[in-house]
């Protein structure tokens, strides 16, 4: 697949000094829905508003389907849709003006049809006469995407997407997201829900510090580096583990009723088998076996520490 978004060595330093962006370079694959994970202050947003024309790189270039960001804006702007992560809407405006007023902000033509359609998509068409102040958050949240969606972009970044979401909207949101991938557009999301990244995500990026720490297609990286952990239950309490088992580098846990064994099944597909049979010659007699996938939110603090996304 195309890239439709080529980063090169993108670079931003502000006039304070602070360097948000350290040489990041990445290829956006058209029609996929790519994550972006990292702390605060990681340089997510600060990537995003380089793209999309907001804020001027350093040094290093973007091209959005063939077009220099900086050279051919109104070519690469007319190709995207930007959802902030703060809500700033008209509060006396209707829904339906203030989507139909964002299309005509990049020279498009009316289109009662496509914004009755994106409006209808987001379950908005029941409230296009109502003024947005009447809204409630997550329902401003939905008018955000529409506008960004009036013009029909190829890409759509959203920035924070479910932030101050229930839960039963963020699943909502997230159906969308994957509908409109589904249509041909291409999605890039920063998000602090892991769950999120690992629900919708085709692939995952990792910034931190203004690096791109890791980018890979989700699946694979849970595969590659997603360990998984077996807990074992055990028909008596132990103070300490036999000698003969210190190879197995376990651990004791729930005040010596469980024993606790990490492993990586793709490097040793014949460790448990091996396990059970150490557990059995040493006389540990076990009632119960279970076992526990690392998520994406464990190999993402394994990566870049304790902060959190």
């Amino acid at each position: 697949m195309s890239a439709i978004i080529s980063i090169e060595n993108l670079q931003k330093t502000y006039a304070s000094g602070f360097t948000a962006l350290k040489g990041i370079s990445l290829d956006i694959a058209e029609g996929e829905i790519l994550a972006l994970l990292g702390p605060n202050g990681a340089g997510k947003t600060t990537l995003i508003s380089i793209i999309c024309g907001i804020v001027q790189p350093s040094s290093g270039k973007v091209l959005v389907s063939g077009h220099d960001v900086v050279r051919d804006f109104r070519q690469t702007r007319a190709l995207i849709g930007l959802v902030p992560q703060e809500l700033t809407t008209d509060q006396f405006e209707t829904v339906w003006n203030t989507v139909s007023y964002s299309r005509g902000l990049y020279g498009k033509g009316k289109n009662p049809a496509h914004i009755e359609k994106v409006l209808r998509s987001l379950s908005l068409w029941e409230k296009r006469d109502s003024t947005l102040r009447q809204l409630s958050g997550g329902m401003k949240r939905r008018v955000l995407i529409a506008k960004a969606l009036s013009h029909e972009p190829k890409i759509l970044f959203l920035d924070e997407p479910t932030a101050g979401v229930d839960v039963a909207l963020r699943r909502e949101m997230w159906s969308l997201v994957r509908d409109l991938r589904d249509s041909g557009v291409t999605i890039i999301l920063t998000t602090h829900y892991i769950e999120e990244a690992e629900e919708i995500a085709d692939r995952v990026g990792i910034v931190n510090g203004g690096e791109l720490v890791l980018v890979e297609e989700k699946t694979a990286l849970m595969r590659k580096l997603g360990a998984k952990q077996m807990l074992l239950e055990l028909a008596e309490p132990m103070k300490s583990l036999p000698g003969r088992l210190d190879d197995w580098k376990l651990s004791l846990a729930q005040e010596g009723r469980r024993i606790v064994y990490d492993y990586q099944p793709q490097a040793d597909p014949d460790a448990l088998t091996r396990l059970l049979a150490a557990l059995e010659a040493s006389g540990v007699q076990v009632t119960d076996i279970s076992t526990r996938q690392t998520s994406l939110e464990d190999i993402f603090v394994s990566l870049i520490g304790d902060a959190k996304p």
